[in-house]
């Protein structure tokens, strides 16, 4: 029988509103030692925040960190999960969408998170997660 992602996913995830500033976010990043937190609306995931995010769309443009919200920097649009979704498809889905982090959601409520090193502890999924990280750690091709 095959795992599901209900079977590994983190259920108590740090999440913030779009409506918090990216100093509370990047506080909650520090504190839990992650590099991306969901964006939660009403239990809805209505985004992800990332360290990336923060770096580029808000310090380097000289963004406030205390004043900037969480929204204008989020990413939207997020690629999500289901509990019943096999680790397997999970794992396929993470290297074609190049994402290291994937919510977990059930009736448009956030339920949990699943991040690659999840995937890469089941010994089982070693490879994909390894086929996953590859994927996604590869740089882009320049464009002209």
């Amino acid at each position: 029988m095959s795992q599901r992602l209900k079977d590994i996913m983190t259920q108590n995830v740090a999440t913030v509103t779009p409506q918090q500033t990216v100093q509370e976010a990047a506080q909650l990043m520090s504190q839990y030692n992650v590099g991306s937190v969901p964006v939660v609306e009403n239990g809805k995931c209505v985004g992800i925040v990332t360290d990336r995010d923060i770096a580029l769309r808000a310090v380097s443009q000289g963004q406030d960190p205390a004043t900037t919200k969480v929204q204008t920097v989020m990413t939207t649009g997020v690629v999500t999960g289901t509990p019943q979704m096999d680790v397997h498809e999970a794992a396929n889905l993470m290297a074609r969408r190049q994402i290291r982090r994937l919510p977990v959601v059930e009736n448009g409520q956030l339920a949990g998170i699943v991040a690659l090193g999840d995937l890469a502890t089941q010994n089982i999924y070693q490879n994909e997660a390894g086929q996953a990280l590859s994927s996604i750690s590869e740089p882009s091709s320049p464009t002209m």
